[in-house]
This record gives C-alpha cells, sequence and structure tokens, in this order.
C-alpha cells in the first residue's frame, strides 16, 4: 500500500486553487467535474510523484465543525517538509501568507504553523539533519 492522497477540507475550491498554487507555488494536477463540485488536486514540485493534495469541498456540515475546531484549537490539519525554513517563511512571507509565530525548535524538527485563507493551518516543517537533534 501507498499513501496516494492527502485531503485539506475547503468552503471555495477556487480560491483554495489560487493559494495553494500562486502563493505557495504547487501545481493543479487534476481538475475534474463531479456535480456541484469538482476533484480538485495540487502537487507539489518538490514533492514525492504521484502524491497530491486534494482541496476537499466542505459540503458535509460536520466536516465544517471538525474544521473549525481544528483552526480555533491552533491544530494544523497537515503539515508540509521544507528543506530551508528561514528561506521559506521568508518566500511564503513576501506573498502575504499569515504565520502563527516563528520557527521553533522542537527536537528533531523546527516548525511553524501558517494559515492557508481556506479554514486550515498547516505546519511548516524542516527535519535536523542527520546527527542534529
Amino acid at each position: 500500500m501507498q499513501i496516494k492522497f492527502i485531503s485539506v477540507m475547503v468552503a471555495d475550491q477556487d480560491k483554495a486553487l489560487a493559494f495553494y498554487t500562486e502563493t505557495l507555488g504547487f501545481q493543479k494536477c487534476a481538475d475534474i467535474p463531479m456535480g456541484s463540485y469538482r476533484w480538485l488536486t495540487v502537487t507539489s514540485p518538490d514533492g514525492i510523484d504521484g502524491v497530491e493534495l486534494v482541496l476537499e469541498p466542505m459540503a458535509f456540515p460536520p466536516a465544517q465543525v471538525y474544521q473549525k475546531a481544528l483552526f480555533e484549537a491552533g491544530i494544523p490539519a497537515t503539515a508540509v517538509i521544507t528543506t530551508d525554513i528561514q528561506a521559506e517563511v521568508k518566500k511564503l512571507k513576501a506573498r502575504g501568507v499569515v504565520f502563527r509565530g516563528e520557527p521553533q525548535a522542537m527536537g528533531p524538527i523546527t516548525a511553524v504553523v501558517f494559515e492557508d485563507t481556506c479554514g486550515n493551518l498547516i505546519n511548516l516543517v524542516q527535519p535536523a539533519a542527520p546527527g542534529q537533534a
């Protein structure tokens, strides 16, 4: 088995697509009409081939409650990895991304949380280099 799709819930798929492609630099992968919504995925040009982030329409009322609860509790919906967190934060701040603090060393990682403009918090993580922790 392998992980192929990871989902984040979004209220507005077009807004989410703009943020994840124009701001984060991901690439649109699939955009298939599915009734009132779309099967809409993006992929990271730096990521593992074949892994896609689904911009999941949030039409199911319990999903709306769940997303809001995570956001209000400060819990990230998912995480993305970088090899240079300081450079990534600087680049994303210049693009208007809102961060919840500054990168903090946490044992084997350095991490900071940012808002995706779609009601989700995303954890930006840089693993420690081998032999550092």
